[in-house]
């Protein structure tokens, strides 16, 4: 089954037209990435996964029904515009919101004070939000996004403003919440986390879908016959090659006695390339450059 299916959904703004028809289905139980650059129609497609606004046209499923209100309680969204009161106490504001998700007073002040307590946050619960760092921030409405444990979460740029260490703690917490059973919506820029974290993604731009899949299909899928090859010699070795092979640098590396030549070859696969060089050189490693998630993105968008 299928957490989110959108059906020929658009959405127009005045003279902008935000989102095109769009089919899109995110899989249960799955890191799904939400990519585009800024203006492609990402917030706008969350926001009516979120019954915010309304499409102009089309449907949503979640979880096979069309999503109505009820479901919101099964939601868990943190948008890239943060929003905590500045002047409530986070402790306050935490059992507030929690209670908003449906969780008794009772519930609510259990699993903050779990949360807290992991987290190490305790010491901040009768200290002012306008007391917060960026980064702190950023946790207490995370905690906040799961407190009610949702079969859906969506995270809009969950990455903005962490350190590395807090970095390295929302994106451990989001892979445990997967492995629990929920399914994941990661809209980032950061295209290493889509690579760590994501099984899934789809890639808009201008309010359309130009990119779908796995990331392992779509990476596969974008295979352009580039190879490094790492050979020990002092210099560089002229290498004799096929004529459907090219060499686009051939340079020796900082290490002494390392020489590095990054090849490429659209009709020879690896292990004939292999087998060419083999007697020429003292081979160290050889290896298929796969584009990156961010390479992959840049050329897709600009195409």
């Amino acid at each position: 089954m299928n957490a989110i299916e959108s059906f020929g959904i658009d959405k127009q703004y005045e003279n902008h037209v935000a989102l095109h028809p769009l089919d899109i289905s995110i899989p249960e139980g799955s890191v799904f990435g939400l990519l585009g650059p800024n203006g492609a129609g990402k917030t706008t497609l969350l926001r009516i996964i979120n019954q915010i606004i309304s499409p102009d046209n089309g449907s949503v499923s979640f979880y096979g029904q069309n999503i109505r209100s009820s479901h919101s309680h099964q939601i868990g969204y943190l948008p890239e515009e943060r929003g905590l009161y500045k002047k409530m106490k986070v402790g306050e504001q935490s059992m507030y919101l929690a209670q908003l998700k449906g969780l008794s007073r009772k519930e609510s002040r259990k699993r903050l004070h779990w949360w807290f307590k992991k987290w190490e946050l305790e010491t901040w619960w009768d200290k002012k939000v306008e007391e917060l760092s960026k980064g702190m921030a950023q946790k207490i409405q995370f905690i906040i996004t799961v407190i009610h444990e949702p079969k859906l979460l969506i995270f809009d740029e969950p990455f903005s403003g962490l350190d590395p260490v807090n970095a390295a703690l929302i994106r451990d917490e989001i892979l445990r919440i997967k492995e629990e059973g929920a399914t994941i919506v990661l809209s980032t820029h950061r295209m290493e986390s889509v690579e760590e974290l994501c099984s899934h993604i789809a890639l808009l731009n201008h309010g359309e879908k130009i990119l779908d899949g796995t990331v392992n299909e779509i990476r596969e899928s974008h295979r352009n016959g580039n190879f490094r090859l790492s050979y020990r010699s002092n210099e560089p070795i002229t290498l004799s090659l096929p004529e459907q092979v090219e060499i686009s640098q051939n340079l020796r590396d900082f290490n002494k006695g390392i020489c590095i030549a990054e090849i490429q070859s659209v009709k020879l696969n690896s292990s004939e390339i292999i087998s060419v060089l083999a007697p020429q050189v003292d081979t160290i490693r050889f290896e298929e450059i796969i584009p990156s998630m961010n390479d992959i993105f840049i050329k897709s968008v600009k195409k």
